[in-house]
C-alpha cells in the first residue's frame, strides 16, 4: 500500500510538473533567444526558461497609440529599457529586476554581495511553474504581457482623463509582431482599457471613450557581450548620461560614476585615418511617411554622417527605408517613425541603452506629422500675398517647412546617438542642429525673405560631440587628454554649450542660451524681429489664403504672425538680471560666472518695453475688418485668439495676452530676485526697483492721443498693476521684492489720484485705484491671479524633445 501511494504521488507530480506542453494540443513553436510556444485554442503563451540568473534586456513601449498631444502615448513610444533576470523561489519563477542604482564593481563577491542586500530589488512578475525537466522550467507568459506595463492607467488618471483597468475580456495576444531571434524574442498584446472618461482630450481621440484599445510591445533581449569601452562623462561635451554609485570605488575617488551614452561604433582598421566601421549605425525610416516629408527626413537624418566622417569613420551612419518585412518595434532597428495625433505636436527622440553601461542598442525618433503644417502656416502668415494671383502658389511656405523637417529629422535623431540640446548654439551661426530653432527671417529692399530660414546642414558644434563621443585614439594615447584637447579647442574658437533648464526662460537666466531665437544678440535680434513683423502685419491681406476659404481661416493665419516676436522676447528678457556662465571644470579657462553688464541688460529693457506699446500691440484698424465672427463650421481651437466679445474679434484681449506674456517673464520672482541681488552687488547695476520705475513710466505715465491705442495702454495697465500685485506677494520670491513691489503699488496709488482732466482717464484710475486699496487694506485675501494661456504655436515642440 505504501508503494501504491509513493507511485501515485509520482504520477500526479510527473503529470503536472512533467507533461504540460504535451498535454496542450496544437501548439505552435518559435525558436530563438527563449523557446516559446503558442496555444491558439486558449490564447495563451508559454515561455522555456533554460537559463536562472543569467540578465538579460526588457523593454515595454506601445506599437499603436491614443493619438492626443497632450496625454502623450504615441505609436512607437518606447519605455526604460531594464535588466532583468529570472530566479527560482518554490514553485515559481520570480522575474527579477537588480538594483542598477548603487553597485560594487569589484572581483571580491562578497563585497557585490554586500551592496546588493543593502538596496532593494524589484520583483517584477512571479509565474507558477507549469513545468520542469532537467535546467528547463515552462511558464505562462500571458499573464505578464496582458498587464497595463506601460502605464496607461496611472497616465490617464495623473492627468484627470478618466478611470480605467484592463478589460481582460476584450483583450489578447497579437501574433502579427510576435516573433523569435537568435539575441531577441518579441510579443505583442491588444488590450482594452475599460472606465468612465472625465477629460477633453481623451473624448476627442477615441471612437468610444469608454474603451480605449491599443497594441502593448514586450522585447527580451541579450544584452551586449564585454566588448563595448565605456566613456567618461564631461557636463562641457553636451552628451547624455548615465550615472550610478559604485561603492568598490577608493575613498579617495569620486563614488558618483557618470558615463556618456552612445552606440558602439569601432573602425575596421584602427591604424587608418579613415576607415570603415566594422558595424555602421544605421538607421531606418518609416516607409508610411510620404512624399516630399520622407526626402527630408531621409536628407536631414544623413547629415550626421559629415560629423562621423570628421573624425575618420567612412559611412558609418547610414540612413535607409525600413524593409518591408521589418518590425519598427524590433530592438535591431533604429528607426524614425512619423506619427500621426489629433492635433499638433513634439517630436522627439528615445534611446533604449543598456543601464549597465551607457551603450545605446536602440535608437526610436517620433517626428508629429502635424508639425510640418505649423511652420508651412508661419510662412503663409509672413510672405506678402502669397495667393493674390494663383491659388497654387504655395512652393515658398513648402520649401520652408520642409527645410524645418530636414533639421528637425537631424534634431531627434542627435538624441537618439547620445546628444542633449545646445541652446547657445544660435549665437555662433548656427553651430547645433542641437539648438530650437527659429526661422531667420531677413528684410531684402523691404521685403520678407524666407531664403535662409533653417539650416541645410550638419553644425560645427554637433562635429564637436560626436568627436568627443565617438573617437577613437591611438594606442599608447590617454583619453582622457585627448578628450579634454577635443572641448578645449571648441571653447577657445567660440563655441559654447549650455542646456536644457540653463535656457528656460522661467527660472533661465543664461544671456545666451535660449530657445527659439536667432542671433549674436538676444536684443538686437528682437529688434529685427519687431521690424518683420511690423512689416509682415502691414503687408497682411486677404491674399494670405486661397479663393474661397473663409475669412476664419484667415484669422487662424495672422495668430502665428501676431505673436512672432514671443520667442525672441523670452530670449531677450533672459539677459535682464541674467548670468554668463558655463559648465566649467577646474583648469579649462572658460568663464565660470559672472552677470550680463549693466549697459546691456539696460538697453535689453528699453527693446523689450517696445512690447507694451500700443503702436507693437495694435492690431491695425483695416486688418479688424478682415476678422468677422467664426464661419459655421469653423470653431476656434486652442491655437486661436481668446477673446472677450462674444462672436465678434477681440482686438484688446489679444493686446492684453501679448502684454500678459511679457510681463510674466519680466516680473519672473526669481529674476526680480536676482535684480535685488546683482544690485547689492554692483550700485551701477540695473536693479528691481528701476524696472518697475521703468514700467510705470511707460504704461501708467505715458498716455496715446489715439482712442483706440488708450484702449490698448488701459488693458495693459491693468495687467501691470496685476502683476506688480502678484510679486508683491509672492512667496518665492525675496522679502526686499515683495517690498519693493509693495512700495511701487503705494506710490502708484498716490500717482492715480492725481487729475488729469480726462474723464475716461479718471474713471478708469479711480478703478485702479479702489483695487490697490482693497489690495492695501485686506493684503491676506488676495490670491494670485494667474495669466491667460497663449495661444499654441511653438515652431516644434519642447515639452517632449526628450531621451531615455
Amino acid at each position: 500500500m505504501k508503494h501504491f501511494f509513493l507511485f501515485l504521488i509520482l504520477c500526479v507530480t510527473c503529470s503536472v510538473s512533467g507533461q504540460f506542453l504535451e498535454s496542450q494540443k496544437n501548439l505552435k513553436p518559435y525558436k530563438g533567444y527563449f523557446n516559446f510556444y503558442y496555444n491558439e485554442s486558449k490564447d495563451e503563451i508559454y515561455l522555456e526558461v533554460d537559463t536562472l540568473e543569467k540578465e538579460f534586456l526588457y523593454v515595454h513601449s506601445l506599437a499603436t497609440g491614443l493619438g492626443s498631444n497632450d496625454i502623450g502615448l504615441d505609436r512607437g513610444q518606447i519605455g526604460d529599457g531594464i535588466v532583468v533576470k529570472f530566479q527560482k523561489a518554490g514553485n515559481k519563477l520570480l522575474l527579477v529586476q537588480p538594483n542598477q542604482r548603487y553597485r560594487a564593481i569589484t572581483d571580491n563577491t562578497l563585497e557585490k554581495r554586500s551592496v546588493e542586500q543593502a538596496f532593494t530589488r524589484s520583483v517584477l512578475y512571479g509565474f507558477p511553474i507549469k513545468e520542469e525537466k532537467p535546467n528547463k522550467y515552462i511558464i505562462d507568459l500571458t499573464p505578464f504581457l496582458l498587464q497595463d506595463t506601460h502605464g496607461i492607467i496611472d497616465r490617464l488618471k495623473s492627468q484627470n482623463e478618466g478611470d480605467y483597468k484592463v478589460d481582460k475580456e476584450k483583450s489578447a495576444l497579437s501574433l502579427e509582431r510576435t516573433k523569435a531571434f537568435p539575441k531577441n524574442i518579441e510579443f505583442e498584446a491588444l488590450i482594452t482599457y475599460k472606465g468612465l472618461p472625465k477629460g477633453r482630450n481623451i473624448r476627442s481621440v477615441a471612437p468610444n471613450s469608454k474603451l480605449l484599445t491599443v497594441i502593448q510591445h514586450h522585447s527580451f533581449v541579450e544584452l551586449p557581450d564585454d566588448g563595448y569601452q565605456k566613456r567618461e562623462f564631461d557636463p562641457r561635451s553636451g552628451a547624455i548620461s548615465i550615472s550610478y554609485m559604485d561603492y568598490a570605488t577608493p575613498i579617495q575617488e569620486p563614488i558618483v560614476k557618470r558615463y556618456i551614452v552612445r552606440h558602439r561604433l569601432e573602425k575596421k582598421d584602427p591604424n587608418l585615418a579613415v576607415s570603415e566601421a566594422k558595424e555602421p549605425i544605421i538607421y531606418y525610416l518609416d516607409p508610411g511617411t510620404p512624399e516630399p516629408v520622407r526626402s527630408a527626413l531621409l536628407e536631414g537624418a544623413r547629415w550626421w554622417n559629415e560629423a562621423y566622417e570628421s573624425i575618420g569613420f567612412k559611412d558609418a551612419f547610414q540612413v535607409k527605408m525600413l524593409p518591408k518585412d521589418a518590425d519598427p518595434m524590433d530592438l535591431r532597428y533604429n528607426v524614425i517613425q512619423w506619427v500621426h495625433r489629433s492635433t499638433r505636436g513634439w517630436s522627439y527622440g528615445a534611446s533604449v541603452v543598456d543601464p549597465r553601461t551607457g551603450e545605446i542598442l536602440k535608437g526610436h525618433v517620433s517626428l508629429g506629422s502635424l508639425r510640418i503644417r505649423q511652420d508651412f502656416l508661419i510662412a503663409q502668415s509672413l510672405l506678402d500675398q502669397p495667393f493674390k494671383d494663383r491659388d497654387d502658389n504655395y512652393k515658398p511656405m513648402l520649401d520652408m517647412a520642409l527645410a524645418r523637417i530636414r533639421q528637425l529629422s537631424a534634431h531627434e535623431v542627435g538624441h537618439t546617438i547620445g546628444f542633449a540640446h545646445n541652446f547657445t548654439a544660435s549665437t555662433k551661426g548656427r553651430a547645433s542642429v542641437m539648438d530650437y530653432p527659429h526661422p531667420k527671417v531677413t528684410l531684402k529692399d523691404g521685403k520678407i525673405d524666407l531664403s535662409d530660414a533653417y539650416d541645410n546642414k550638419i553644425g560645427v558644434w554637433d562635429k564637436v560631440t560626436v568627436a568627443y563621443s565617438y573617437s577613437e585614439f591611438a594606442n599608447g594615447s590617454s583619453e582622457k587628454e585627448e578628450l579634454h584637447k577635443i572641448l578645449n579647442k571648441a571653447y577657445q574658437s567660440g563655441l559654447r554649450f549650455i542646456s536644457d533648464s540653463d535656457a528656460r526662460a522661467t527660472g533661465g537666466a543664461h544671456e545666451l542660451a535660449h530657445l527659439w531665437d536667432n542671433g549674436k544678440s538676444a536684443e538686437e535680434e528682437l529688434e529685427n524681429i519687431l521690424k518683420v513683423r511690423e512689416i509682415a502685419i502691414r503687408n497682411f491681406s486677404a491674399d494670405n489664403i486661397r479663393s474661397n476659404e473663409p475669412y476664419s481661416v484667415l484669422e487662424d493665419v495672422f495668430v502665428p504672425l501676431y505673436f512672432f516676436h514671443r520667442y525672441q522676447t523670452e530670449a531677450a528678457v533672459k539677459l535682464i538680471g541674467g548670468l554668463n556662465y558655463n559648465y566649467a571644470v577646474k583648469g579649462d579657462q572658460q568663464k565660470i560666472v559672472e552677470s550680463v553688464s549693466p549697459a546691456k541688460q539696460k538697453k535689453t529693457l528699453r527693446e523689450v518695453l517696445k512690447t507694451l506699446s500700443p503702436e507693437v500691440l495694435a492690431i491695425p484698424k483695416d486688418k479688424l475688418k478682415l476678422f468677422p465672427p467664426r464661419a459655421f463650421g469653423y470653431s476656434r481651437t486652442r491655437e486661436s485668439f481668446k477673446g472677450k466679445t462674444g462672436v465678434g474679434f477681440d482686438a484688446l484681449s489679444a493686446t492684453a495676452t501679448a502684454s500678459d506674456m511679457s510681463l510674466s517673464l519680466l516680473l519672473h520672482p526669481e529674476r526680480a530676485s536676482r535684480l535685488v541681488q546683482q544690485k547689492s552687488l554692483n550700485q551701477n547695476q540695473l536693479g528691481l526697483l528701476e524696472v518697475l520705475d521703468e514700467l510705470v513710466l511707460v504704461t501708467f505715465k505715458t498716455k496715446s492721443t489715439n482712442n483706440y491705442h488708450q484702449e490698448i495702454q488701459h488693458t495693459v495697465r491693468a495687467n501691470v498693476l496685476k502683476h506688480f500685485m502678484n510679486l508683491s506677494k509672492n512667496k518665492r520670491a525675496y522679502p526686499q521684492v515683495n517690498a519693493i513691489a509693495h512700495a511701487k503699488i503705494v506710490d502708484l496709488g498716490s500717482f492715480l489720484k492725481n487729475k488729469t482732466g480726462d474723464p475716461k482717464d479718471e474713471m478708469y484710475n479711480q478703478y485702479y485705484l479702489k483695487q490697490i486699496t482693497d489690495f492695501l487694506e485686506k493684503p491676506s485675501a488676495f490670491k494670485i491671479i494667474p495669466s491667460p494661456k497663449i495661444p499654441d504655436g511653438s515652431p516644434i515642440g519642447s515639452f517632449k524633445c526628450s531621451f531615455n
